[in-house]
């Protein structure tokens, strides 16, 4: 099987030249670059234009693009979007209805063929993503034919974790820096004396067909043992982590916590952490009528539960207070997304943490409900937490 297929070695001209290959074959490779101070996925015409050299530093409420010595391409972290942005865009057309001048109504339905896309430098996060995006919206008895149609064609070439941000917890959250699975090619980048280069490893038998197309060589025990202990050591220097507690027992225990209020009283009901999310799938339609009459769109756009109408039903909404939109949301994140889906809705990216203009950190929210059930039940563990390699508080004080 392809899928085992010893692993080679591709260059900086390799590289190129892959981002060629796709190229050839008809898709719209989509990769990580920098444009508006940020790393961004964007359509990619050249290996040229990945992010050769810089780096990010993240936090809580914090990014910032960093120079790099060692011209690495895929050392940074997740950034502002998701692979989301492509497979479930933010605004789409569904159908659109004219008026006939004999006063009939002609309906068009949006149908255009979805590009053939080729995803470079995925991170193992995204990859885990993915997966649950699939579950949820072409796993069930309703599947969401729009999704599927672009995922179905879509070419996964990884890049594995070798350079976590601040904000990272994959490994808290049942993943890691490793590309475990679901892809076509995984790349790990290794930089060190013996030069510039990516271990590759195949995932399926169009990744292997793809890497014929490359000049490559076999892989060599050095440049295997770096790129092994580069992810390795990525796995030990998360910036976050959850606490090693049943976090769906957690979650669903907790509904008159008062951790609540604390964070509600930061919380600006924004949305920011379920649009950078890349597993809040949550859509709805809204008509739009050009000021004749004669012409209207339906269209579909994200939504989050933190819209105040979200929960609209007839006489109001339901929630209508932050404090329950915040736990609506992170309960259903870590805890009944399993009941409906299988698996927990979190992979540990840490967008949500960096980009919330108010710096508030799930890993720390979840650690302060836990040290308010201990200290209700008399545990006595209730005080302070290591979070990456800084201590803080998990009581009412805000870093």
């Amino acid at each position: 099987m392809a899928a085992t297929a010893h692993p080679a070695v591709l260059d900086r001209d390799g590289l190129e030249a892959l981002v060629v290959a796709l190229l050839a074959q008809g898709r719209t490779v989509v990769g990580p670059t920098v444009r508006d101070s940020a790393v961004v996925l964007a359509e990619l015409t050249s290996a040229a234009q990945l992010p050769y050299g810089w780096g990010v530093e993240t936090d809580a409420g914090r990014y910032r693009l960093v120079r790099r010595a060692d011209g690495a391409a895929f050392a940074h972290s997740a950034g502002p979007q998701s692979w989301k942005n492509f497979l479930r865009p933010a605004r789409e057309r569904l159908w659109s209805a004219d008026r006939t001048p004999d006063g009939g109504v002609v309906f068009t339905e949006e149908d255009a063929e979805p590009p053939s896309y080729a995803f470079l430098g995925v991170r193992p996060c995204d990859l885990r993503a993915i997966a649950v995006q699939d579950r949820v919206l072409t796993g069930g008895r309703f599947e969401d034919s729009r999704y599927g149609r672009r995922r179905r064609d879509v070419l996964l070439i990884a890049a594995e974790c070798t350079e976590p941000g601040g904000t990272c917890f994959c490994v808290s959250a049942g993943g890691g820096p490793e590309a475990d699975g679901g892809y076509d090619l995984a790349l790990t980048e290794v930089v060190d004396d013996a030069g510039h280069r990516f271990l590759v490893r195949v995932g399926s038998e169009a990744g292997a067909r793809l890497l014929e197309q490359v000049p490559h060589r076999a892989a060599d025990e050095g440049t295997e043992g770096a790129a092994r202990d580069a992810v390795d050591a990525a796995r030990e220097r998360m910036g976050r982590t959850l606490p090693e507690v049943d976090l769906r027992e957690l979650l669903t225990g907790s509904p008159g916590a008062a951790r609540w209020d604390e964070v509600a009283a930061r919380c600006l009901t924004c949305g920011n952490c379920t649009m950078v999310c890349p597993t809040c799938f949550c859509v709805t339609t809204e008509e739009v009528t050009d000021l004749t009459g004669d012409h209207t769109e339906r269209r579909q756009r994200w939504d989050s539960c933190f819209d105040l109408d979200f929960s609209y039903l007839h006489g109001g909404p339901v929630r209508t207070s932050g404090r329950s939109r915040y736990r609506q949301w992170l309960t259903h994140k870590l805890a009944t997304w399993y009941d409906q889906f299988g698996s927990s809705g979190c992979v540990g990216c840490g967008r949500c943490i960096t980009w919330c203009p108010v710096g508030i950190d799930i890993t720390e929210e979840v650690a302060a409900l836990h040290a308010e059930r201990e200290a209700k039940a008399g545990t006595g563990t209730a005080g302070t937490r290591t979070v990456g390699t800084g201590t803080v508080r998990t009581g009412t004080e805000v870093r």
